[in-house]
């Protein structure tokens, strides 16, 4: 069985952590039937190993010289603190703007073709005040019709950013469906009612709206989430949304993209990194601008290693048997 849930996520593991993982397992019946559920509607999908790879098919990659792993696989696993650390979750109805605002965090450019994503993971590692951040952005629209995987994207949640269309009447209408479903998982996970960090994007304001502002915040019906009404094709309202995200996931505002510098993959890592490849900050450089950059190599982690972190931080507040995550 362990091997049936690994073989396509990760390397063959020593005997005695195969042990470790089975016996982990094992414990939580819970877990497993997620784990199940999450698997079966994979292959339905039709995705496979395709999760692992962004469904557009030509993420940009410098031209530079950059390491051949993923970063934080690498030096910056002991340089990142754990609080530094933040899984964005994007959801939000087909046609919206989803990928097109993920877009602009990232520092791209609009683009006017459509393409639909069946799901996108992104690392943006920042340097501000001289720290190390690193923010990962999954776009979970291919789950849309998978409510087990999508309710363990929900779970590994640190913020939510929820889009709606302004000119799509049915587009709010999900956006309020997906803002219950996500505290209606944090609060079953955490055995409690937690205020959530949520950031409702009404976007396409560029175009005719088909709902107003006053019938948007009426049918929200949350005072804790924070809406702003946006357009990724002019930008308008991004930065106010993305200053948002930040403060209410405790990061920097400075993760906005018009406040901090693109810089490539490699020069990020000298900043982080010396020469001799010690775990340390260069003093000289560790207190210049802000800056930031897109790690091309970051892959989603495999759905094992999400349900065995939904699963830790149940334990943290409630005994593992009585985890109730399906």
């Amino acid at each position: 069985m362990f091997d049936i849930l690994t073989s396509h996520h990760q390397p063959t593991l020593p005997a005695v952590a195969k042990s470790k993982l089975l016996q982990f397992y094992n414990s939580s019946k819970s877990g497993m039937g997620m784990l199940r559920k999450v698997k079966e509607q994979s292959r339905q999908s039709g995705k496979g190993d395709a999760e692992a790879r962004s469904s557009s098919g030509n993420r940009l990659v410098s031209t530079d010289r950059v390491p051949k792993r993923s970063m934080d696989l690498l030096e910056l696993q002991g340089v990142i603190k754990p609080r530094n650390r933040q899984r964005i979750v994007v959801l939000g109805g087909p046609r919206v703007g989803k990928s097109s605002i993920i877009r602009r965090f990232l520092g791209e450019e609009f683009v006017e073709t459509y393409e639909p994503t069946s799901e996108d993971f992104h690392r943006k590692l920042f340097h501000v005040g001289g720290e190390a951040y690193q923010v990962d952005l999954l776009d979970a629209a291919g789950e849309r019709n998978f409510p087990a995987k999508r309710r363990l994207s929900i779970l590994t949640g640190d913020i939510f950013l929820l889009v709606f269309s302004l000119d799509d009447r049915e587009s709010l209408i999900e956006a309020c469906d997906l803002l219950a479903e996500i505290k209606e998982a944090k609060a079953k996970l955490l055995k409690k009612s937690p205020v959530v960090p949520v950031v409702i994007c009404g976007n396409k304001v560029d175009q005719r709206r088909e709902v107003s502002r006053s019938e948007v915040t009426a049918l929200l019906g949350d005072e804790s989430a924070y809406y702003i009404e946006t357009s990724a094709r002019d930008g308008s309202g991004l930065d106010g949304a993305f200053m948002e995200l930040a403060v209410v996931g405790g990061l920097p505002v400075e993760t906005s993209p018009t406040l901090h510098q693109a810089v490539s993959l490699l020069t990020y890592h000298s900043l982080c990194v010396n020469t001799r490849g010690r775990r340390r900050w260069s003093r000289t450089r560790g207190l210049g601008a802000p800056c930031a950059a897109v790690d091309p190599l970051a892959r989603r982690p495999s759905f094992t290693s999400d349900l065995k972190m939904v699963l830790g931080s149940s334990a943290k507040h409630s005994k593992p048997e009585g985890c109730q995550i399906q």
